[in-house]
């Protein structure tokens, strides 16, 4: 993409990665700096091209965050201004709402934590009677459930790509297949190299998703945290089942890992997802297991919170890989929801990386996490709900960006 044409007396804002998030940081930019350029750098041929672009496409409601974090906030406001969003430029959503099920009966105490955490962070969740869930999705076999109506879909990549064009509308450029190696703030502005030229900015925010601990650090700054990628897949019900699953389907999520559990996801295309499971990537790009980075495993397999965190998650962690190696493990998981399901149902289907930062202890960071350089800006966790969150994330950012 084009856009505006800079001049030795235009420091522009620069973002640093065409992802969801720093599209909506870029829209922010404008609009609270609409005197100077804005500038996005992306280091691929398009945008969307890594998280944004191979995730479940679901409006996340909040209602799994803990109350007052940063995720609960801004995923609450972030679907509704999204939805909002998507009616003012025509981008196609729908909000069926989802069910979120208890297979046994000992987990029908946290459907009730659900519903009191959903109450405090201001999502609309009710319980759902047995008749009803029967009546939504007649194939699932649950022993109680509530539901959530504010959960939707969409397919991130058509915001993204309604984003990419208001921003060059509105003058500003977007430029593709231009890396970033470092951000090196002097002298009262910021220089950002990139492999072509060094682009002298005003302010910039750093929104490298996989890439943005090594960034960091390649700039001077020390993240405190370590960008570990887990690969989650997913099957797909084959079209002539694909009748099993009329909705979207979420298990009683573990609290402290609540992106794993099957879930039967029917996309806004029709498609019906089964997954995803979450195996550590060998690659921090790596969405297959033949994608193999030396440099990315090495730096993974040095950093002390790695082992630590294997350590703390070693069980769960082998019962992953094995979904990921034989697809009767992820059937057997989704049929304790759908009887019905055989593994022939399935086949397989795409996946996403998840950039996922983790402390030197073993810690995963749980809520999103930046930190400020000056006139830099680093965003070093944004994994889900982020691109649900884009709006009011990329109003954050900038904001905090252009603050004296």
């Amino acid at each position: 993409m084009v856009g505006l044409v800079l001049t030795a007396h235009a420091r522009p804002n620069v973002v640093v990665g065409a992802g969801i998030v720093g599209l909506a940081v870029a829209k922010a930019l404008q609009e609270l700096d609409p005197d100077r350029p804005t500038l996005v750098l992306e280091k691929e041929s398009r945008v969307a091209a890594h998280q944004t672009g191979h995730n479940s496409g679901v409006i996340h409601s909040g209602l799994y965050y803990a109350p007052g974090s940063l995720k609960a906030r801004l995923a609450v406001r972030g679907a509704q201004q999204l939805q909002e969003y998507c009616i003012e430029w025509g981008i196609r959503f729908d909000v069926p709402g989802k069910l979120v099920v208890a297979t046994r009966e000992e987990e029908l105490p946290k459907l009730e934590q659900l519903v009191e955490r959903g109450h405090q962070n201001g999502v609309p969740v009710r319980h759902a009677q047995l008749g009803e869930v029967a009546e939504r999705e007649p194939a699932l076999r649950v022993k109680g459930a509530i539901v959530v109506d504010s959960t939707g879909r969409v397919d991130y990549r058509d915001v993204a790509a309604v984003l990419a064009k208001q921003i060059v509308t509105r003058g500003g450029a977007i430029r593709s297949t231009e890396a970033v190696t470092s951000v090196e703030p002097r002298n009262g502005e910021v220089r950002v190299h990139t492999d072509r030229e060094v682009v002298v900015a005003h302010r910039v925010a750093v929104c490298a998703g996989l890439q943005s601990d090594r960034l960091a650090r390649a700039s001077g700054v020390d993240p405190g945290v370590r960008i570990l990628p887990f690969r989650g897949e997913y099957s797909e019900l084959v079209p002539a089942r694909a009748d099993l699953v009329r909705g979207l389907v979420y298990p009683v999520p573990d609290p402290d890992l609540p992106f794993l559990g099957v879930h039967l996801t029917r996309g806004i295309d029709g498609v019906v997802h089964v997954g995803p499971n979450a195996v550590p990537a060998l690659a921090r790009e790596g969405y297959r297991w033949s994608r193999v980075s030396v440099r990315d495993l090495a730096e993974a397999v040095t950093y002390p919170g790695s082992w630590r965190l294997a350590r703390r998650y070693g069980k769960v962690g082998a019962q992953e890989i094995g979904r990921s190696l034989t697809g009767r493990s992820l059937a057997k998981a989704a049929r304790e929801m759908l009887p019905d399901l055989r593994a022939s149902d399935l086949r397989r289907a795409g996946a996403g990386v998840r950039a996922q930062a983790v402390a030197r202890d073993g810690r995963l960071v749980d809520d999103f996490l930046f930190q400020r350089a000056g006139s830099v800006l680093h965003v070093l966790n944004a994994p889900s709900p982020a691109a649900t969150a884009c709006l009011p994330i990329g109003e954050y950012i900038a904001k905090e960006l252009l603050a004296p």
